[in-house]
């Protein structure tokens, strides 16, 4: 028997499935520890009582007309701004995919910059631009601050790059002259379009709606900014349900209901981006892009052009412009002063926690994300592994609110006594920065060519070696490209950083979410600058990414 067992352990598969389980440990770990643990603690604080589960809380709780209401227009603002973003999106992705002109790549990072951004960043340049004292307020008196057209509006800022990204990286790697022949076959431009394109890029399209849906469902920041008393999503009232009202039980219920919403919303785009992966046939994007030709595709270019100047950079400047009023620099050196009323030190040194932060965090969601990615490019990868890739995407979608008040609660006694301690920040950040790292740096692995691991292996080389001189060399960029994103991602965390980040360690979109609370031009212009120097730290991130990026790398989601 110990032979026989000794003969499986030394089997090549036997080995492959004991080195899977080994990268997998970390990852299992993070995410039980870090996330699942946090979550169930709140939701049993609030569900329990006294060792009772109160199931007929939930069906009060959803029974109230408040929360019904708050229900109704997170769900129908998510479909309306996900309908406004592929209504304005796809010709974009369209240009992107199949047109060439100057300054393309360029423009490319610009589209990207609104999707790093924090959304309570994203919440301030629409604010500068719609709300009092707003370029609209001053050019023709009016205001949209107030309505949920702002709200809209911002998501589709937001949610630009989703689109183009996912469905220009797909357009751009069909090919042309599957199109063409149908037109020589007498088919119109549109019929042959829609007879033969738009099927290829059905999964694609609605991936891509389907991750615009799930980010404008949990918003937070963006509606807690703009909707004031009038409008609040589930992540709205679930903050206010717990840091206002402190009903943990509300709270819990609303949690629930976004977590089932948020589960049926993940396993269909799974299911689309394996339809979009196993049934089509893609050819080398490089040479799909040609100069535009005739008035209409240049027509085409001219209105893109105009929306992403009007709807990206107009937003973006009317921020910094807002930054400069009054003497110049003035909240700009106002962010060094001691004497504020928010925090307890300068609101400048929230520059350099968050860069503190976001860097270790980083390091963190390289580690974890790393692992896990190369666990699941492995081709040998069971169901159960591959479910794994599934849950990786949970904490973008499940309440960052929930998760940052459930590090609190859960977090607070040995071995894990972390409440007072600096690093719950970064690892809350990392949360949010795995499933960018696996995402980038999983279709890279898998276009390794397995036979160079085995003749490695063959070799005598241990699993560390041949990771480190085998897939490392072929995947340095992708790491970089990964890198980059989790820095940046994690740069702008807010709905978990607003609960857990010490009052003298303010992050930057913590600092600019507390400075647009508070009444006084002083406050709001130096939320202005700060919002200013966050757009300009993640641009510069998006631009020299745009530069690493590789053609197999593919686009973050």
């Amino acid at each position: 028997m110990d032979v026989a067992g000794t003969e499986v352990a030394r089997s090549p598969r036997a080995r492959r499935g004991l080195v899977r389980l080994a990268l997998l440990v970390v990852p299992a770990g993070f995410f039980g520890v870090f996330f699942a643990y946090p979550v169930a603690a709140i939701l049993t604080r609030g569900l329990r009582v006294d060792g009772v589960w109160q199931a007929g809380r939930v069906w009060e709780v959803l029974g109230e007309s408040g929360v019904r209401q708050v229900l109704w227009f997170t769900t129908w603002q998510a479909l309306a701004s996900t309908a406004l973003t592929l209504l304005i999106a796809l010709p974009g992705a369209y240009v992107f995919a199949r047109l060439d002109f100057p300054g393309k790549q360029v423009l490319r990072a610009v589209v990207t910059v609104p999707f790093v951004l924090p959304t309570v960043v994203v919440g301030t340049a629409f604010l500068a631009l719609l709300g009092r004292g707003g370029l609209l307020d001053e050019w023709w008196g009016v205001r949209l601050d107030t309505t949920v057209w702002a709200i809209l509006l911002a998501h589709v800022f937001f949610n630009y790059a989703v689109v183009v990204r996912t469905v220009g990286g797909l357009w751009a790697q069909l090919d042309p002259r599957q199109e063409e022949a149908a037109r020589m076959l007498g088919a119109s431009p549109l019929a042959a379009w829609r007879r033969v394109t738009l099927p290829a890029l059905g999964p694609a399209v609605a991936a891509a709606a389907l991750m615009v849906f799930l980010f404008t469902f949990t918003s937070f920041g963006v509606v807690q900014i703009l909707g004031g008393p009038t409008f609040a999503t589930l992540e709205v009232e679930i903050y206010r349900q717990t840091s206002q009202l402190f009903d943990l039980s509300t709270a819990a219920v609303l949690t629930v209901v976004q977590f089932a919403a948020v589960g049926g919303i993940l396993a269909v785009h799974a299911w689309t981006v394996r339809r979009r992966e196993s049934a089509l046939r893609l050819v080398d994007p490089a040479g799909t892009a040609r100069r535009p030709r005739g008035a209409g595709q240049w027509a085409l270019l001219a209105g893109v052009l105009a929306v992403v100047v009007a709807l990206i950079l107009l937003p973006l400047g009317v921020l910094v412009r807002r930054s400069l009023e009054g003497s110049g620099f003035a909240y700009y050196r106002a962010l060094a002063s001691a004497e504020s009323e928010v925090f307890l030190v300068p609101p400048i040194h929230a520059i350099g926690n968050s860069l503190a932060y976001a860097a270790v965090a980083t390091v963190i969601a390289l580690l974890v994300g790393g692992l896990a990615a190369a666990a699941l490019a492995r081709r040998d990868a069971g169901r159960l592994v591959r479910g794994f890739d599934a849950l990786l995407m949970l904490p973008l979608g499940v309440s960052a609110v929930t998760v940052g008040f459930g590090f609190l609660i859960a977090l607070d006694e040995p071995p894990l006594d972390l409440r007072a301690t600096w690093i719950l920040v970064p690892l809350a950040q990392a949360l949010v920065g795995v499933p960018f790292v696996v995402r980038i740096m999983l279709p890279v692995l898998r276009a390794v060519d397995g036979r160079l691991r085995e003749a490695a292996a063959v070799l005598g080389a241990s699993p560390w070696r041949v990771w480190r001189e085998v897939d490392l060399p072929l995947v340095r960029r992708a790491v970089l490209v990964a890198s980059g994103f989790a820095f940046a991602v994690s740069l702008g965390e807010y709905g978990a950083t607003v609960f857990i980040a010490r009052p003298d360690q303010p992050t930057l979109p913590v600092a600019v979410a507390k400075l647009v609370a508070r009444p006084g031009e002083l406050n709001y212009g130096q939320a202005m600058a700060l919002s200013t120097i966050l757009m300009l730290v993640c641009a510069v991130a998006l631009v020299v990414l745009e530069r690493l990026r590789t053609d197999r790398s593919g686009e973050f989601l």
